[in-house]
């Protein structure tokens, strides 16, 4: 009973991480990739765009970071994800917009160390000054967009249904389903769901 207790009081203390966020526009369904020409540098040391990285059948973003356990608790699924959109031909790359961490765990070191020891199998980029979530209107980490051939998005919000980082009894795949049905050409059943995560660190002005 007192170990339920405490996953219900960190399930609370999670929900009001992932409330705070900013009031950025989302992008809306449809509509097409912001600053899609915008490099940015990967652990590679590269200067990528995210037209750099689409592909025939688009592209699949995931706001994400080094630290928050909600992306520690899902980023096994990175890899199969990778492996997903490669096998539909879809480009895929995690963003860093954590800038207010830039100086400790989220700087570019932080990032490449991070992306070898989780083995990551796709690029992994920083969104400096936060632009790109702020156009987007990215609020948690994770928080995903899936883009269609023409870099219109045609689906927004979580990897699965799972409750938390540490629930593993995920049933409903809305991410995977979204992929497999963009591949297919055929209409997302569920084109938006709800975000789940940290917030995402921006600096204040």
């Amino acid at each position: 009973m007192k170990k339920l207790k405490l996953g219900v009081l960190a399930a609370i203390g999670f929900a009001a991480i992932i409330a705070f966020a900013p009031a950025n526009t989302q992008l809306s369904i449809g509509e097409k990739a912001p600053l899609a020409d915008t490099k940015m540098k990967d652990i590679s040391g590269k200067m990528l765009s995210l037209n750099d990285l689409k592909k025939e059948n688009g592209l699949l973003v995931i706001f994400s970071c080094n630290t928050c356990p909600f992306v520690l608790g899902w980023e096994d699924k990175y890899s199969e994800l990778g492996n997903l959109t490669e096998k539909n031909k879809m480009g895929m790359v995690l963003v860093n917009s954590n800038e207010g961490k830039r100086s400790s765990e989220d700087s570019f070191e932080e990032m490449v160390e991070h992306a070898k020891g989780a083995g990551y199998n796709t690029p992994y980029v920083v969104d400096k000054d936060s632009k790109l979530a702020n156009a987007y209107g990215a609020k948690t980490t994770p928080h995903v967009y899936l883009f269609d051939g023409n870099m219109k998005l045609v689906y927004r919000g979580a990897i699965n249904d799972k409750f938390d980082h540490k629930d593993a009894t995920a049933k409903k795949f809305y991410l995977n389903d979204a992929i497999n049905e963009l591949a297919k050409g055929k209409k997302i059943s569920k084109p938006e769901t709800t975000e789940r995560g940290c917030s995402i660190k921006r600096v204040k002005v």
